[in-house]
């Protein structure tokens, strides 16, 4: 039978609860009780096929104390007239709360709206509209709201995330919680303390002026006579972007490789320096100017993923060539070749006709299903033979 049973009724509520809408009413003090459930009643020809079923399902619901159940007559031939419930009313938040079982939740958000009312009545909306999102963090509550007041009171602080001095607070309670932080900072902090420029967890400290860790470039010379530290042997150098564009190597060729393995073992090359790539980021390069003056050559894997950093690269330089991606490359070495698990399949409109063709073989399965040539699997002497050609 489809008449609406009990554990229907509770179904009605509960879609209202993880909808968010009773908790939101707690906020914003919109009654949304009284109100009447659906009810699918049984038609004349089922009370008169299943009488007793409906005497229990009558039954069933009476004994429902925290519903209203408004009866209506009928007449019918064979029985004669009858009262079948018409209506089935919820009169309150509490015989809601009753039905489904949420008064614990309810005590927990009711709390948290008092607590925000008394700090931080500009969030009060944010709490209307994500309720179950602030039950989620409702251990938490008071120490967001109490970096969100540092904040007021600190706007832009010019400070590592580290020097936050909030007591019972560390640095990476604030960083796990980036995401909510952000949302509660932009509703309450005025337009001149947000870089609105900035977007995303990962740009959290810039768009509300903190400090940031910087970005390091990890590179080695590969011409001794043009060492930055000629007393020194073998040097694997880090610095920081902003010293990395100030250099003035006097080098001609710069070579990026994604393996630190292939970065270290690189052979030594006249005029020339490799760089530890940094996968799809390459942001950090973009204020070395010198590098424009360079030939610059991409080395990464053979798959979907290697020719889109490709492509991204010469978003910022023109000139990248890619070195050891191409077919033959692919060919010679067909007993290392593995798996990509996740391919891209992105048009990529900076790709040399050779890369395209490479690049659509491997997106549209052309070779194998999902083939990749990770770059440690190619022999050294094949790369000293490379860049033999190069020179």
């Amino acid at each position: 039978m489809s008449w609406t049973t009990p554990a229907d009724l509770r179904t009605q509520l509960q879609r209202l609860w993880e909808r968010g809408e009773i908790l939101a009413s707690l906020v914003t003090g919109e009654s949304l009780f009284p109100r009447r459930l659906t009810l699918k009643r049984p038609t004349s020809t089922e009370i008169a096929e299943h009488f007793s079923e409906v005497r229990v399902w009558i039954e069933s619901l009476r004994k429902m104390t925290c519903c209203r159940l408004e009866m209506r007559e009928f007449k019918y031939r064979l029985f004669g007239t009858n009262t079948l419930p018409h209506e089935i009313w919820i009169d309150s938040v509490e015989d809601a709360l009753s039905l489904i079982g949420k008064q614990r939740e309810v005590a927990r958000f009711t709390a948290l709206v008092a607590m925000t009312r008394q700090q931080q009545p500009e969030l009060l909306d944010w709490l209307a509209k994500k309720p179950q999102r602030a039950l989620e963090l409702a251990e938490e509550w008071q120490r967001l709201l109490a970096i969100v007041a540092w904040l007021k009171a600190h706007p832009r602080p010019g400070v590592y995330l580290r020097q936050v001095d909030i007591p019972g607070i560390h640095s990476k309670f604030i960083e796990y919680h980036r995401g909510v932080l952000s949302e509660l900072l932009d509703l309450v902090l005025p337009a001149e303390a947000i870089d609105f420029t900035a977007s995303g967890v990962n740009q959290f400290a810039r768009r509300y002026g903190f400090l940031e860790k910087p970005l390091c470039i990890r590179f080695r010379v590969l011409d001794r006579a043009h060492a930055l530290l000629p007393a020194v042997g073998e040097q694997d150098i880090s610095l920081d972007a902003a010293s990395f564009a100030r250099l003035n190597p006097k080098l001609s060729r710069v070579f990026i490789t994604e393996n630190e393995i292939n970065f270290l073992a690189f052979p030594n090359v006249k005029y020339s320096l490799i760089i530890f790539g940094a996968g799809y980021g390459f942001e950090m390069l973009r204020k070395a100017t010198w590098l424009e003056n360079c030939r610059i050559y991409y080395w990464g894997d053979i798959d979907t993923h290697g020719f889109a950093i490709l492509d991204q690269l010469r978003s910022q330089f023109e000139q990248v060539e890619s070195f050891l991606m191409d077919r033959a490359t692919l060919l010679a070495f067909e007993a290392q070749w593995g798996i990509e698990t996740k391919p891209t399949r992105h048009e990529l409109s900076r790709l040399t006709p050779e890369e395209k063709a490479l690049y659509d073989d491997l997106r549209d399965n052309r070779l194998r299903k999902n083939l990749r040539l990770e770059q440690e699997h190619i022999g050294f002497e094949w790369v000293k033979a490379a860049l033999a050609a190069l020179a």
